[in-house]
């Protein structure tokens, strides 16, 4: 079965003259979309930890919590939680809290952040960049494997842990905690020797090209001896549908034109280019922009190289307005869900 979905990082409007519209009010936004998603019969829904004025979604525990008591089935997740320059036990109780009000249909995605942003947010030095991740990736799947509710860890990033109650425990035991990763072979490596689910953020170029590293990822799990349904992938990706290619394209364009100039500001990103951005739109580019048909053969097609499991879109970017998003999430449950599998119950 392909699970489909969305993720955001929270999207803020614009007022007419180019001004951002509050913060509070794209929280409004996505936990009203996240609502709809549910309704619509998406499978999945991500929200991702940013801190900027135009991506506000700080805290994806909170906005979990608070969507799963308004929803019934759609799985909430991280997309993903920054643990780098978070604290994996205050992470671990915000989900386990938000796993308790769903009923169990909870997750965490656990990445490094391809943004810089919360290590002065939080103190944090650059240069142990990769310290702080690896030894808190360690406490949270401690915390999370542990058959008790009694923790005990050490490491060099924290104050140490000696059997401590981390609490409450998730509903089901434990959490699916995914490891989220831009596509580095390291990164494919060390998801599979700890066992750990895969999730492929895959914002450009051509999305077949990341088939190797699933190859990657699973070969690793076998060596270690991780099988079952644990070993399984997933890919988050740019997209946006709409009834026709032509009003897709229209209304994920200037989102995108925002997006890529407000990253070319703090990045030294070049200047968009509408050429590249409808050769990404085009198969076989990163951006699953169009209609029903098309989108659906796409993933369909993604599955054939790499075999995932889950395909989830972030549409709400650059201002995006809340309707288009929401027809998105719409034709994405009623049109594009049925057309995948349908394709994939024939191969």
């Amino acid at each position: 079965m392909m699970e489909l979905g969305a993720y955001s990082f929270g999207d803020t409007q614009r007022n007419p003259d180019g001004s951002l519209r509050p913060t509070a009010e794209a929280i409004g936004n996505l936990f009203a979309a996240i609502v709809l998603a549910d309704q619509a019969g998406l499978d999945y829904f991500g929200v991702g930890e940013h801190h900027t004025l135009d991506m506000p979604a700080s805290s994806p525990g909170t906005v979990i919590a608070a969507a799963a008591a308004a929803t019934r089935r759609i799985k909430l997740g991280s997309g993903a939680s920054i643990i780098s320059t978070d604290d994996p036990v205050r992470v671990f109780q915000q989900f386990s809290t938000a796993d308790a009000i769903s009923g169990g249909r909870v997750e965490i995605t656990a990445g490094r952040g391809s943004s810089v942003e919360t290590f002065p947010l939080f103190g944090f030095d650059l240069d142990d960049y990769d310290r702080l991740y690896a030894e808190k990736l360690e406490l949270l799947m401690a915390i999370n494997d542990s058959p008790t509710a009694n923790v005990s860890w050490s490491g060099t990033v924290r104050a140490p842990i000696h059997d401590l109650a981390v609490v409450p425990r998730p509903v089901h035991g434990k959490l699916p905690i995914w490891l989220a990763t831009g596509g580095s072979a390291p990164s494919s490596a060390r998801a599979g020797k700890l066992g750990l689910p895969i999730s492929y953020g895959i914002i450009g170029g051509a999305p077949a090209r990341f088939a190797p590293l699933a190859n990657l990822y699973r070969a690793s799990a076998a060596q270690a001896g991780h099988a079952g349904e644990n070993i399984k992938v997933s890919v988050a990706a740019l997209g946006l549908i709409a009834p026709t290619k032509q009003e897709a394209l229209d209304r994920f364009y200037p989102g995108w034109y925002n997006l890529n100039i407000g990253m070319g500001k703090l990045r030294g990103w070049p200047a968009p280019d509408r050429r590249a951005f409808l050769a990404q739109a085009e198969a076989p580019g990163a951006y699953y922009v169009g209609d029903p048909d098309e989108v659906a053969a796409r993933i369909v097609d993604l599955h054939g190289h790499m075999g995932h499991m889950r395909h989830f879109l972030q549409m709400d970017i650059g201002s995006l307005p809340q309707e288009h998003f929401l027809e998105s999430l719409t034709l994405l449950a009623t049109e594009v869900k049925p057309r995948v599998e349908r394709l994939l119950a024939g191969k």
